[in-house]
């Protein structure tokens, strides 16, 4: 089975049991999901099945929506309520202006570190399992853009917004962020995914309701999977020369304008799907074979 299923996972599954089920229902060994969500953060997971897994870094590198609620006034180890409570502030002098202007702060590119309680890994060990031992290590910051902030809703000590950022960021860190600059803390209480690359909640199929029955007419194909990035037609001529991974530099290769450094969807002028390719100053090639 080859294809994506584009999951709205439950909160209190962690995206691993997501990929069980999905496994045991496709009867498909190669499953693999598209940027894990915490266990009690709920939205659209995209999962990749048989072939597909090939796509997955690509589908990752997207940007992604989010809508989530924090609290103000309280810190913990795990920036969210799964953790222990580190610290806690009034709140009381902390106006709606000065939320909003906090918010507003962060909107952009920064530089952004991510919590200790995350997949990342440092010396080849997750930094969840460093924390689970007690143990905290100096984390590189990472530049993030947050795209938007909107349909803000500021219930004090509640803040609840809708989020757009790029492939990398923590929304958890986010909101550990304006409280740190609102100089009160704050831990991230609620998420949902609302989308990420292509996939939207309003199109996904629940992880529960996932059947044998009707597991293939939620399948999404990896050519529709790609759609954000641009297609480009190439001539007939030089397909079996992309095929075999050859850099095409002629300027014979297509009729359409080619961007450097551009992923582009490949396709030769019979319509064959080649995969995704690139134009470096040498050339023209493919990068992910997907035939």
């Amino acid at each position: 089975m080859n294809g994506i299923l584009n999951i709205y996972k439950n909160k209190g599954m962690s995206s691993f049991d997501v990929v069980r089920k999905v496994k045991f229902v496709a009867k498909e060994r190669k499953v693999g999901h598209t940027g894990t969500l915490d266990p009690e953060a709920t939205g659209v997971l995209p999962v990749c099945l048989g072939k597909a897994t090939k796509i997955i870094d690509y589908i990752m590198n997207s940007n992604k929506v989010y809508e989530v609620k924090f609290l103000l006034g309280i810190k913990t180890t795990t920036y969210d309520l799964e953790g222990e409570v580190i610290e806690k502030k009034d709140i009381s002098n902390i106006t709606h202006e000065d939320v909003l202007s906090a918010i507003e702060y962060f909107v952009g590119e920064y530089d952004q570190v991510p919590p200790m309680y995350s997949a990342l890994k440092k010396n080849g060990v997750r930094l969840y399992d460093l924390a689970r031992q007690g143990i905290e290590v100096e984390r590189e910051a990472r530049r993030v853009n947050i795209l938007d902030i909107n349909n803000i809703k500021i219930e004090l000590p509640y803040v609840s917004m809708k989020v757009t950022c790029t492939k990398g960021t923590y929304i958890r860190s986010l909101c550990y962020d304006i409280g740190e600059k609102l100089n009160v803390g704050a831990t991230m209480c609620e998420l949902n995914r609302c989308s990420t690359s292509v996939f939207y909640e309003e199109n996904s199929v629940n992880i529960d309701e996932l059947n044998e029955e009707n597991i293939n007419n939620n399948l999404i194909t990896i050519e529709e999977a790609l759609s954000f990035y641009p297609k480009l037609t190439v001539k007939s001529s030089f397909t079996k020369l992309l095929i075999n991974g050859v850099k095409v530099f002629d300027k014979r290769l297509t009729n359409e304008k080619v961007e450097k450094d551009v992923l582009y969807r490949v396709y030769d002028d019979k319509e064959t799907f080649i995969g995704l390719g690139k134009q470096d100053n040498e050339g023209f090639k493919i990068v992910k074979l997907l035939l």
